[in-house]
């Protein structure tokens, strides 16, 4: 039975999750998580993306920045050609999590259709890149059915979800935390902190990890969280909590 098409309105905020089928591995090594998080950054786009040409430009402009400017860890994903950034934005990318077979995106729709559209180029354009890397041959979905959306109505559950994205990679280290509590609580926080960096939680504290991806949209959620600090410690507080479960 065909799905009931979805309706998402400009100017609101969606907490966005989509999972590999059969919640198989959808990033296997670290050169898949950076293929996912420059998908992220350029599919957000309503004009036609070719990755190969846009990484063939990314790749020249790094040679001429060798020349005189050192690169950072994040040129490897988001390097600065983007001050010649032309991409006429289907969303704003508030938050993100890349797990081995899930991704948490929250967005806010800024063009018609955005997150649909935006939705369906990267999966699209993920599933192909993968396909082809592994050499899968896959009849149907190459994600689990359609991606799930959640309405976020106010400061409060925006706050929440920030957290809640966030400390997924926890399930990494310490699986059925969320039910049972987090044993090391020092281990938790020093794996969030200085560890993963496959979410927006670096650049939400001043650890520049990929900025280019929420750039100025970082702070209409930062002012939300109460600044930086604020951010901070709202993950760690319900790391804290969830410690003293065990407790």
């Amino acid at each position: 039975m065909p799905h009931e098409k979805r309706q998402f309105e400009n100017g609101k905020i969606y907490h966005i999750t989509i999972r590999r089928i059969g919640n198989e591995l959808l990033f296997g090594d670290i050169k898949d998580y950076y293929r996912g998080i420059f998908s992220v950054y350029e599919f957000n786009n309503a004009n036609p993306v070719s990755i190969y040409k846009r990484r063939e430009a990314r790749s020249h402009f790094k040679q001429e920045q060798r020349r005189g400017l050192p690169s950072s860890q994040t040129d490897e994903v988001c390097p600065r050609p983007l001050e010649l950034d032309k991409r006429d934005k289907l969303v704003e990318i508030l938050a993100f999590c890349l797990m081995p077979n899930h991704i948490h995106l929250l967005l806010r729709q800024i063009k018609d259709n955005g997150i649909s559209k935006f939705m369906q180029k990267y999966g699209s354009g993920y599933a192909v890149y993968f396909k082809e890397k592994y050499k899968i041959k896959l009849n149907g979905h190459f994600f689990q059915d359609r991606f799930n959306a959640v309405h976020i109505e106010n400061d409060q559950q925006l706050q929440t979800v920030f957290v809640y994205i966030h400390t997924n990679p926890i399930a990494l280290i310490e699986p059925d935390w969320k039910e049972r509590g987090i044993k090391n609580l020092k281990k938790a926080i020093e794996f969030l902190e200085n560890e993963y960096r496959w979410s927006s939680f670096f650049d939400y504290f001043d650890k520049k990890n990929f900025p280019s991806i929420i750039e100025i949209e970082k702070n209409f959620l930062t002012e939300v969280m109460g600044g930086i600090k604020g951010c901070k410690e709202a993950v760690v507080n319900w790391v804290q909590y969830k410690a003293e479960i065990i407790e």
